[in-house]
């Protein structure tokens, strides 16, 4: 198996919870080794003034396909 088939990127999506996120993750043979959130911005413009506020997050996870050769 190559190096990059043995780390794959889940993104928690709308519809689901952490939760159900990481069970997707078992399913498909993996293990989660690392949780990135990225801050998901609005532009906001009053006036002539544009500032940017927070509405929500993209949580991410990494994980290692399962090596059943290795147990």
């Amino acid at each position: 198996m190559s190096k990059d088939r043995k780390k794959m990127n889940f993104e928690v999506q709308e519809n689901e919870t952490i939760e159900d996120c990481l069970e997707r993750i078992r399913k498909q043979g993996c293990v989660p080794t690392r949780r990135t959130e990225k801050p998901i911005f609005q532009e906001v413009i009053i006036g002539s003034e544009t500032t940017y506020e927070p509405i929500g997050r993209q949580i991410i996870f990494e994980a290692k396909v399962i090596d059943k050769s290795e147990h």
